[in-house]
């Protein structure tokens, strides 16, 4: 079976940002599949420029990346520009791939998904597109998008490209009632997850902390995208709250566009206890995991991420770290069954500062709570499993294509 997958922001684990696809085709390629991927020219994270116009080789994984823009964080009308501009070269690129048996499409944004939609008509193969957030609904809630021209015209993309999919993936199960009843079909869930083997010998490399000046400090780590969704501000907050406790230090890992505003507000409060590292590749977190002792995931406090499953939730957890957990919903119910981290409300920074002073005062009850994230997230979002339903899905839809 031969796949194009077309995802303007997939990323290897030699890259920052987030891995599931690669590691999908990494599995499709080691079970005698062929995966052709599509990708942009430039880092969502950075907006640093990829090796535009070349083919980057994997066993039985080909990367392409037309060029495209690299202006995706000067601003949100420079993003929808470069949405756009990938859209057409992916569609001039995927129109030239011999032979595929299959498209893949995911979300956001929807731009892509019409990309593949696109292709797959053009070559007469299935096309199967994955929703991994609620746009534009999310860009609704956070004020992002507000024309309602623009609205109308979003969630009207948004039907079609549902309701022409051969399958619908979602990557969350907060996601399933709004695609059902978008779409009038019931989509498979396909979680975020990890890739035990990653976090199967934790490193005791701990030499992040030394750039951190940690030492016997107890470590908060984020990780993750600064963007307008993370609430990284409210972050802030309760770093000033702590400013006082010598005994517990802030590290913020990733880029984003919101990123200089975040460190000259740090600069400006003097919060000497919060610390910022470039995004990282994926094959260097399992160091800068392992050298926190805490971990924190958070959104803005909006309706819609209640039903999201953050993928940095799951790293956290496979490496075993307790979390604060600063969002509702469906990860929440997640984290308080596997008894892995304390929940706070959303947009609490108070609420968030006495969650890090109890771990660091209690380190055997954060070594607990670690201890079974990791055993929880290993034995019931394997990435491995998951990318075997995956090629069951692609597969069927290939057989009653031939057929």
């Amino acid at each position: 079976m031969h796949v194009i997958l077309i995802h303007q922001a997939f990323t290897t684990t030699d890259e920052a940002g987030g891995t599931r696809h690669f590691e999908f085709a990494r599995y499709l390629a080691g079970h005698g599949h062929s995966v052709t991927v599509i990708a942009g020219s430039s880092s969502y994270l950075t907006g640093q420029p990829a090796a535009a116009g070349s083919e980057t080789a994997f066993p039985g994984i080909t990367v392409l990346r037309p060029r495209s823009s690299i202006r995706l964080h000067r601003s949100f009308l420079h993003r929808f520009i470069a949405y756009l501009e990938f859209m057409l070269m992916a569609l001039w690129r995927g129109w030239r791939v011999r032979k595929p048996d299959i498209v893949l499409g995911t979300s956001p944004p929807l731009f892509q998904g019409l990309a593949a939609w696109g292709v797959a008509r053009v070559k007469r193969v299935p096309f199967v597109f994955e929703v991994r957030d609620l746009w534009p609904d999310f860009a609704v809630q956070l004020g992002v998008v507000r024309n309602r021209i623009a609205i109308a015209l979003a969630r009207h993309l948004e039907r079609r490209l549902y309701r022409a999919a051969d399958r619908l993936i979602v990557n969350s199960p907060g996601f399933v009632p709004h695609v059902r009843k978008t779409s009038g079909k019931d989509p498979v869930v396909i979680p975020n997850g990890v890739d035990p083997a990653m976090f199967e010998s934790p490193s005791k490399n701990r030499s992040a902390r030394e750039e951190w000046h940690a030492g016997d400090r107890f470590v908060v780590l984020y990780a993750g995208a600064h963007g307008i969704a993370n609430d990284l501000d409210c972050l802030l907050d309760a770093a000033a709250l702590l400013r006082a406790n010598a005994g517990i230090r802030f590290v913020l890992v990733g880029d984003g566009k919101e990123k200089p505003r975040l460190q000259e507000r740090a600069r400006h409060e003097d919060l000497d206890n919060v610390i910022f590292m470039r995004a990282q590749p994926k094959t260097r977190m399992t160091e800068v995991l392992e050298s926190a002792d805490a971990c924190v995931a958070i959104l803005r406090d909006i309706p819609l991420f209640g039903t999201t499953y953050p993928n940095k939730v799951f790293d956290y957890m496979a490496a075993g770290k307790p979390l604060v957990l600063a969002i509702g919903g469906v990860v929440r119910d997640l984290v308080e069954t596997a008894g892995s981290g304390l929940c706070v409300p959303p947009g609490d920074s108070g609420a968030i500062a006495a969650a890090v002073e109890a771990l660091s005062r209690d380190r055997n009850l954060a070594h607990e709570m670690g201890a079974r994230a990791r055993e929880y997230v290993c034995r019931h979002f394997d990435r491995r499993e998951q990318a075997r339903l995956l090629e069951d899905l692609l597969t069927t839809c290939v057989s009653k294509t031939d057929a």
